[in-house]
């Protein structure tokens, strides 16, 4: 891609910081658990808790049915504590996720977004497919970036860039590890040692059946099948001492099944010193179609070029760079 960025431009610079905060905060959101204010308990049966192998049983077949739909219409809702660098406030996504491969076109909005930096749009729409995140960054970006409102970040890209092998299996793993697939969830969910059946209750006018269960980040990262295939024993030892020093314990998840043995409704709760981290999901029209066209080249700029390009003509002034 031909660069078309110009020394000092600093409108550009100002997009340049908005898109990479814009794009690390979506990379980088963590599933976490919204409240259970929409949900009502039913009657007496509320009392009327499951067996541990009849639990098992259900959010097994659930798990199953969600791994065969590979997609679905999601909903989202993501709070981070005010004091959480670079992740604060609230984000509220909607559209299309497939999995299994990864594939979205959601709409993202909230405060989260527009604090990200300056020129943040109050609006992005993300489309992702095949490791490639296209994000629609708005007309304020065009004027900025001759009529180019489009950003990509091609994560092959990027790591075949850094000639890492390794590095490579990072960036795609992490595409794979946003948290965001509820099959992922629902499998590790069978993992917690005190899952229960908590009772039946309605969302959204679904009747369905709640329940819940805690890991700790330790059995997370052991039943995170994922994190094996990117990183070493000792890198995996690493990062979990690096998420104790941040004071969290463990995740919180809850799942509301449907007769069809659906996930209707998906939260997880993540407690730290700053606050509670929660990400609510809910979700309708399994096996809907979850395609990704992408954005014309000519209304797209690639973000590690910009990069490239700014760091060429940078004078090295801090105050200067945007950043």
């Amino acid at each position: 891609m031909t660069a078309v960025y110009v020394r000092g431009d600093k409108g550009r610079k100002r997009v340049a910081g908005a898109v990479l905060a814009t794009a690390l905060l979506c990379t980088g959101a963590v599933a976490c658990q919204g409240s259970d204010s929409d949900s009502k308990a039913k009657g007496a049966a509320s009392g009327e808790t499951q067996s541990r192998s009849k639990v098992t049983e259900v959010i097994t077949a659930a798990y199953e049915k969600t791994s065969k739909a590979k997609s679905a219409k999601v909903e989202m809702t993501m709070t981070a504590p005010k004091s959480t660098a670079g992740a604060s406030g609230d984000m509220k996504m909607s559209g299309v996720m497939g999995w299994d491969p990864t594939v979205m076109d959601m709409t993202m909005t909230g405060s989260a977004l527009t604090e990200g930096g300056p020129g943040a749009p109050e609006k992005v729409r993300m489309l992702w497919s095949d490791n490639v995140m296209y994000m629609d960054m708005g007309a304020a970006a065009a004027k900025d970036m001759d009529g180019k409102q489009w950003m990509k970040m091609d994560l092959n890209s990027i790591a075949e860039q850094a000639g890492d092998e390794k590095l490579a299996k990072q960036m795609t793993g992490g595409l794979d590890s946003m948290n965001q697939d509820p099959a992922q969830q629902l499998a590790m969910l069978l993992d917690s040692p005190n899952l229960k059946h908590v009772g039946p209750a309605e969302v959204d006018g679904v009747q369905t059946q709640r329940y819940k269960g805690r890991l700790t980040v330790k059995e997370m990262m052991e039943t995170d099948k994922g994190l094996s295939d990117v990183l070493s024993k000792s890198e995996r030892e690493k990062m979990f001492k690096n998420i104790e020093k941040l004071g969290i314990k463990g995740y919180d998840t809850e799942v509301w099944v449907n007769e069809d043995d659906y996930p209707v409704r998906m939260d997880i709760d993540i407690k730290s010193p700053e606050g509670t981290m929660k990400t609510s999901q809910k979700f309708s029209d399994y096996g809907a179609a979850a395609k990704v066209t992408a954005p014309p080249a000519g209304k797209t700029f690639d973000l590690m070029e910009m990069f490239k390009d700014l760091g060429k003509g940078g004078s090295g002034s801090g105050a200067d760079s945007g950043f």
